[in-house]
């Protein structure tokens, strides 16, 4: 097919509260005085500002799927095709999210990782290169358009039902439970002496708070509690900087990541942790036949156990300290320094600097197999696999389970024991999982995918027996290619 050449955007990041738009991208198609408009993003996204239809080039889906390479990314949204390769490295979500659907029909993971997609949509204008011609579907062929047009139609309703909406007072309470935990742990060191019973109570206590706290930037960084997603950015940091020490924007490009394409080999971080571990048959099978063996893999279940309380106070600290610094994140740097300075001002005098230190990193040794067992019980298990451009909605519920709800199992999980739900709106408050749990369910049931529930102890175990299969996988093709 061919087609006129396409015109190119702008590419540049604009404020979020204004936006300058080119005398090609104005509504009327008339330059102001100065070539440029700046009109608010509120009056932008109700003004009837897109192209002209008759000047946007129409392109094929077998067109788009050629534009994939990291030097060449175009994608579709609601119909329309962008050119983002050059604004990549800008992107809020980070370049890699971006990479990861190029080619792609990206229209709901847009609206699933975005709270207000009318100001995106602003972002995007400058990026416009055309639309699907109109005898393309809405989304590639292999896919199921049915199902699609059924979990959009879910979302439409779930927005109708507030769903969406968060509850400042809930949120607030789990706040306010880091915040008394951390300072009734000070009131007791200060009051009853820094003896070795009490430090290992406050280490309890403030391992209680550092996991809740990971759970409350989770959702900052989702910006699923305020309307305004600078509010939601602004407290993340200060959970994950100041309460516990890390970057926000480190975890933010790697969790997203995790979020667009969960499961699949080689693009979702969590599942791409070689040389350390094999997770899912492919990669057991790929290093077993190139006869890869950096320790005996069929024994990586054990080995898990033993790393587990080294994922916060040796790869979070590792991966946050190698995103900050070679980047020059100044703000998360000096963020995850107060950190540092609050402790010693607190527990120092108490401690001095080197057992300070030893507390900090023991509540940190006592935290992470509660977050490495609680973050991996939901995916472990479930289907790995490399690319296959599925919807959203079974790519979510096929890659995920959940664990069953209780009081005690929403505290302890941070409510992500509801992952498929989380998965599939990852802006919702974690407080409306349960509500919303039924319609996911039946939308699966209608469309015959499974929608699989644990126990918690069990999901627990299927960490260990996953990883104990993927282990003999890697066994068996290594011994069945004798090195040569």
């Amino acid at each position: 097919m061919e087609f006129e050449e396409k015109p190119e955007g702008s590419g540049s990041l604009v404020d979020e509260n204004q936006l300058d738009l080119g005398e090609k991208h104005q509504a009327n198609g008339k330059p102001g005085a100065s070539g440029k408009a700046k009109l608010s993003a509120r009056q932008q996204a109700n003004a009837k500002c897109d192209l002209p239809r008759k000047s946007l080039n129409r392109y094929t889906w077998q067109e788009i799927q050629r534009h994939n390479q990291k030097t060449d990314q175009w994608l579709v949204i609601n119909r329309k095709v962008y050119d983002v390769t050059g604004w990549a490295d800008r992107h809020p979500g980070g370049r890699q999210v971006l990479k990861h659907y190029a080619g792609e029909d990206a229209t709901d993971v847009f609206r699933a990782m975005h709270p207000d997609p009318d100001i995106v949509r602003l972002y995007l204008k400058p990026l416009l290169i055309g639309e699907l011609a109109p005898e393309e579907p809405n989304q590639e062929r292999n896919k199921n358009s049915r199902l699609v047009e059924d979990f959009q139609e879910l979302r439409r309703t779930l927005e109708t039902l507030n769903m969406f909406n968060a509850s400042l007072g809930f949120f607030f309470l789990h706040l306010a439970q880091i915040l008394i935990l951390e300072a009734l742990a000070w009131v007791i060191v200060w009051h009853f002496g820094s003896g070795w019973l009490i430090t290992i109570f406050i280490s309890f206590l403030l391992t209680v708070a550092q996991a809740q706290g990971s759970f409350l930037q989770h959702d900052m960084g989702h910006l699923s509690i305020f309307k305004k997603s600078k509010w939601n950015r602004l407290m993340q940091k200060f959970v994950m900087g100041h309460l516990k020490g890390l970057s926000s924007k480190w975890w933010n490009n790697r969790h997203f990541q995790h979020h667009v394409k969960t499961n699949i080999y080689p693009k979702d971080p969590d599942i791409d942790i070689r040389p350390l571990f094999v997770i899912g048959d492919l990669q057991a099978v790929e290093y077993g036949k190139n006869r890869i063996k950096f320790f005996d893999y069929e024994k990586q279940h054990l080995i898990f156990c033993l790393v587990s309380p080294f994922v916060t106070p040796v790869y979070f600290n590792l991966g946050s300290i190698l995103e900050m610094c070679p980047r020059r994140h100044w703000e998360d740097i000096a963020w995850a320094i107060s950190f540092y300075i609050r402790y010693f001002i607190t527990f120092g005098p108490f401690y001095g600097i080197f057992g300070t230190m030893v507390l900090i990193y023991l509540v940190k040794i006592l935290e992470s197999p509660w977050i490495a067992y609680v973050t991996q019980m939901s995916h472990i298990s479930m289907k790995i696999s490399k690319e296959e451009n599925r919807d959203w909605f079974s790519s979510q519920v096929l890659a995920t389970c959940n664990v069953e709800h209780s009081f005690f199992n929403d505290w302890f999980t941070g409510h992500v024991n509801f992952q498929i739900e989380h998965h599939l709106f990852p802006t919702m408050p974690r407080h409306n999982f349960h509500k919303v749990a039924p319609l996911v369910k039946s939308l699966c049931a209608k469309h015959g995918l499974p929608y699989v529930k644990k126990p918690m102890l069990k999901a627990f175990g299927d960490i260990l027996r996953a990883l104990k299969k993927y282990g003999a996988l890697w066994k068996e093709a290594y011994c069945t290619h004798p090195e040569i």
